[in-house]
C-alpha cells in the first residue's frame, strides 16, 4: 500500500466564502508541481470534488496560500487561486475579498503575526495584485476572535466583526482606476450588439451594465440567471469584448480560457423590492441604494464579493458611470452604499476625488466576519509529486 504525503492544512471561512489555507514553504517551489499538488487536495477536476477537500462549489474552491512577506511594509504575503472543477487548472491572476477577510485571522492564529488585544492590523501583501491590504482583526487570548453580534448577509449567525481597508486597490489589475479612461464605454459585440458599460479598477476589474441591456429587471436569483444559458452565453461574450478592451487579454474569443475569473460583470438597477433568495424575506427598496448581480466563472455569485464589492463603491462614486448614474443621489456625501445583492444588502464605505484630472480612491472598507473551520493536515498520494 502506497504511503500518502501530509501536508498542513485549515480551512477557513471568510465572509461568505471558504477557502483552504496552505504554507507557500509547505509547498514546491516550482509552479507546475504546486499547482498539481493544489488541485490533488481539492480533488479537482471534478464538479464534485470527491476525491479531495475541495467544496464543489465557486464560493468554496478557493485556495490561499499564505508566507512571509516578501516586501518591507507588510506583515505577510498572500497569493490567491480559484481552483477550476472543470479545468485542470488554477487561475491565479486575481484575488477573492471573503477569503482576504480570513488571511488576518490565519496569520495571526499560526503565530506568523504578533496578537495585540484588542485589535491587531495586519498588513497584507496581496501577491496577484501587487497592491496592500490591512485588515483590523479583533483578538482575544491572543487569538482571533470569533464571539460577536455582528452580522453580515449570506452567513447564519453572527461573529467578531473584522475591517478590510482596500483602499490601494485602485488599479489591481490593469494599473488604472478606469482602465480606459472613461467613465463609460460603448462595446460592440459580435452577434450581440453594442452595449454601453463602465469598466472600473478596484480590488478587481469589473463590467458595469445596466440590466435592462440585457432583458433583465435586475433583482432577478441565482436559479434565474443560471438557468438561462442563452444569457449567459451573451455575457460571456460582452465580458470577453470587455476584458480586451481593458488590456487584460489579447484577443477576446481567448478570454474564457485565458481570464476566467476577471474581470467580474455587475448587472445594475435602481432601487427596488425583491425576496433575499436564502430566506425569502423582503430586501425594501428602501434599505438599499442600488440592485446588482454579479457574475464570475460564467456563474451568478450568491450572495456578493469583496473584491467586487469594494469595485462597485468605487464605481458608484465616480459621477458618469453606470452605478453612479442608477444608484440613489446623495451617496457621495454619505460614503456609503448599501448593495442589495440577492442574498440581502452589503454597505461598504468609499470616497473618490479628483486630483489633477484623474480619480484617485481614498477610502474603500468593508466589514467582515471569519472563523477557522478546521486545522490539521491533509493527504494526497505521492505519487503527485512525481
Amino acid at each position: 500500500m502506497e504511503i500518502q504525503e501530509s501536508i498542513r492544512c485549515t480551512i477557513m471561512r471568510g465572509g461568505t466564502s471558504k477557502g483552504v489555507f496552505l504554507h507557500r514553504n509547505d509547498l514546491p517551489r516550482d509552479p507546475a508541481l504546486r499547482d498539481r499538488v493544489i488541485m490533488r487536495i481539492f480533488g479537482a477536476p471534478d464538479p464534485r470534488e470527491i476525491d479531495g477537500i475541495g467544496g464543489a462549489e465557486l464560493l468554496t474552491s478557493k485556495v490561499a496560500v499564505v508566507g512571509p512577506p516578501t516586501r518591507p511594509d507588510c506583515d505577510i504575503d498572500y497569493l490567491f487561486g480559484q481552483v477550476s472543477m472543470v479545468e485542470p487548472m488554477i487561475d491565479w491572476k486575481s484575488n477573492c475579498g471573503n477569503v482576504s477577510a480570513a488571511v488576518g485571522p490565519f496569520a495571526i492564529d499560526e503565530g506568523m503575526v504578533d496578537a495585540v488585544e484588542p485589535m491587531t492590523k495586519v498588513r497584507i501583501h496581496q501577491v496577484n495584485t501587487g497592491k496592500v491590504i490591512v485588515a483590523e482583526v479583533p483578538v482575544k487570548g491572543g487569538r482571533a476572535a470569533v464571539d460577536g453580534r455582528h452580522k453580515i448577509d449570506g452567513v447564519p449567525g453572527t461573529g467578531a466583526k473584522l475591517l478590510l481597508d482596500w483602499a490601494d486597490s485602485a488599479g489591481a489589475l490593469t494599473g488604472k482606476l478606469l482602465p480606459t479612461g472613461r467613465v463609460t464605454d460603448t462595446l460592440t459585440v459580435e452577434g450581440e450588439g453594442r452595449f454601453e458599460v463602465s469598466l472600473v479598477d478596484a480590488a478587481i476589474p469589473t463590467v458595469f451594465i445596466r440590466a435592462e441591456s440585457l432583458g433583465l429587471k435586475g433583482n432577478e436569483t441565482p436559479q434565474q440567471i443560471d438557468a438561462d444559458k442563452r444569457l449567459l452565453q451573451k455575457i460571456e461574450k460582452i465580458r470577453s469584448v470587455a476584458a480586451q478592451a481593458m488590456g487584460l487579454c489579447k484577443d477576446w474569443r481567448k478570454a474564457t480560457q485565458e481570464v476566467p475569473y476577471s474581470p467580474f460583470f455587475a448587472t445594475c438597477a435602481p432601487p427596488m423590492d425583491y425576496r433575499d433568495w436564502t430566506t425569502g424575506k423582503k430586501v425594501s427598496e428602501k434599505s438599499v441604494d442600488i440592485v446588482v448581480r454579479l457574475l464570475f466563472m460564467q456563474k451568478m455569485h450568491l450572495t456578493y464579493p469583496v473584491t467586487g464589492t469594494t469595485c462597485t463603491v468605487a464605481a458608484a462614486m465616480i459621477p458618469g458611470t453606470i452605478a453612479n448614474q442608477l444608484a440613489r443621489k446623495g451617496i457621495g456625501e454619505r460614503g456609503e452604499l448599501r448593495i442589495g445583492h440577492p442574498a440581502g444588502v452589503i454597505a461598504p464605505e468609499g470616497k473618490v476625488v479628483r486630483e489633477k484630472g484623474v480619480f484617485v480612491l481614498k477610502r474603500a472598507t468593508v466589514d467582515r466576519t471569519a472563523r477557522c473551520l478546521m486545522r490539521g493536515c491533509v493527504y494526497i498520494p505521492k505519487s503527485t509529486l512525481k
